[in-house]
């Protein structure tokens, strides 16, 4: 047992109590001080865990037997005994209780600091690469927004903080100019890209912007139902051969079935 104020508070306040008690019984029929002194147990357990709980309950049991020897000598009745030993039970288990609990939440506490540390530390590293990470939850909206997406479609920190959902970010970027693409193909675009993150599809797409960068999209579906979105720079592998690669690019989204994307984007909006 560490020795600090809590740590005695419990066995001081008890010994307190009992030294109170006995002049008042001498002096006055007082009623047992045994609920008052489970109490003082329970707290110094709250307070400051098992061993000062149960040192709490022992002097309890000492001072409440001293009590009853002071009251009846060594002729105590069974009555006094049996609430004697009632006393050593109760304040027994409220220590071990109470005590255990404290040491069972202070280990929740502890596991979730390390958790909450570990969680900033890998968002802070996160944050020093250049490949944009997006996590969605089961409900695509945005738990987590990396410095590098902010910065390639210049993505406000209030409205990344404010854990939007996927289609409002595709809604930033169509909005602020950011895709490299004709102004009537951004809805099939915007419909193709919400597809691919409701079914998981992980298959690559090379997203262009009109900032000259290249960025390389790619869904992975978590097992909690979440998503992992990464936009990957790969403008020095495209751009050496543009003008094929735009032209491929721009076939790729004129999708027939457009018109079905397009549902799929009116029902998660």
């Amino acid at each position: 047992m560490r020795f600090g104020w809590r740590a005695i508070s419990g066995p001081v306040l008890t010994a307190a109590t009992l030294l109170l008690a006995m002049p008042f019984d001498r002096l006055i029929p007082a009623p047992s001080p045994a609920p008052l002194l489970v109490g003082i147990v329970a707290l110094a357990g709250a307070m400051a865990g098992l061993a000062s709980a149960l040192t709490s309950a022992a002097i309890a049991v000492i001072g409440a037997t001293l009590l009853v020897l002071g009251r009846h000598g060594v002729s105590a009745s069974i009555a006094d005994l049996v609430q004697l030993g009632v006393l050593a039970i109760t304040a027994a288990g409220t220590a071990g209780i109470t005590g255990l609990m404290r040491e069972r939440l202070l280990g929740t506490f502890a596991a979730e600091r390390r958790s909450h540390a570990t969680a900033a530390r890998l968002s802070a590293a996160l944050d020093q690469v250049d490949i944009g990470i997006v996590l969605l939850d089961a409900e695509t909206r945005a738990e987590f927004i990396n410095r590098a997406f902010r910065d390639y479609f210049a993505l406000p920190d209030e409205i990344a903080d404010g854990k939007p959902p996927f289609v409002a970010l595709m809604y930033h970027g169509r909005d602020t100019g950011a895709f490299e693409l004709p102004e009537d193909e951004l809805g099939t675009f915007i419909a193709q890209r919400m597809e691919m993150v409701r079914t998981g599809d992980a298959t690559p797409i090379n997203i262009a912007l009109r900032s000259g960068e290249v960025l390389r999209f790619v869904c992975a579906a978590l097992p909690d139902g979440g998503r992992m979105l990464s936009y990957t720079p790969v403008t020095d592998l495209v751009r050496h051969t543009d003008a094929p690669s735009r032209a491929d690019y721009y076939r790729s989204l004129r999708d027939p079935t457009g018109r079905r994307l397009i549902r799929y984007l009116r029902v998660a909006e």
